[in-house]
């Protein structure tokens, strides 16, 4: 017989709404559902099951849930949108570049070497190729991300810029392949 506690524990409830705020320091932040109710606990390690460290506030996101005696918790990350107004390119760097070279530039893999929030900037390697690549916080911002962890893996598109080779969109690299 299913008690009334397993009938709220169970999974599988798809909900769509928008990042409230994402801590991953704290390991931890909460959605808002586009239908209201209470929000959704968003523990890091869901995220990571993504291929994520972080998530920008204001994303807007679609998340499996389950219902428990503590509220309602995301099980499962189905997908990310960066938040509205992200669009465009938030950097003066890129403002002499065509934006159809930005557009093409190919997706490649690469792994975190630093990023400091606090500074807005950090720094990627992508395989095969021994230069840094400058990520600045507002691409990150643009792709949906809000921190980047080292080591982590990426999917970026790059150019050679002002400051050398500089991101121009980052993906995990669970969503990208």
């Amino acid at each position: 017989m299913v008690t009334d506690l397993e009938m709220q524990m169970t999974p599988g409830e798809h909900v769509q709404g928008k990042v409230k705020w994402f801590d991953p320091v704290k390991g931890f932040g909460f959605v808002i559902a586009d239908e209201g109710g209470p929000d959704i606990l968003l523990h890091a390690n869901v995220l990571r099951n993504f291929g994520q460290s972080s998530v920008a506030d204001g994303a807007r996101v679609e998340i499996a849930v389950q219902r428990t005696e503590r509220g309602v918790q995301a099980t499962e990350v189905l997908g990310i949108v960066p938040p509205l107004g992200a669009e465009g390119l938030p950097l003066a760097d890129f403002e002499e570049i065509d934006p159809e070279i930005i557009a093409n530039a190919p997706l490649l893999p690469a792994r975190v070497k630093w990023f400091d929030k606090a500074k807005g900037f950090g720094f990627a390697n992508v395989f095969g190729r021994p230069e840094d690549v400058f990520i600045h916080v507002e691409v990150l911002r643009r792709s949906g991300l809000s921190d980047l962890q080292p080591g982590e893996a990426l999917a970026i598109r790059m150019i050679d810029g002002k400051r050398g080779l500089m991101a121009t969109e980052v993906c995990s690299w669970e969503s990208a392949a």
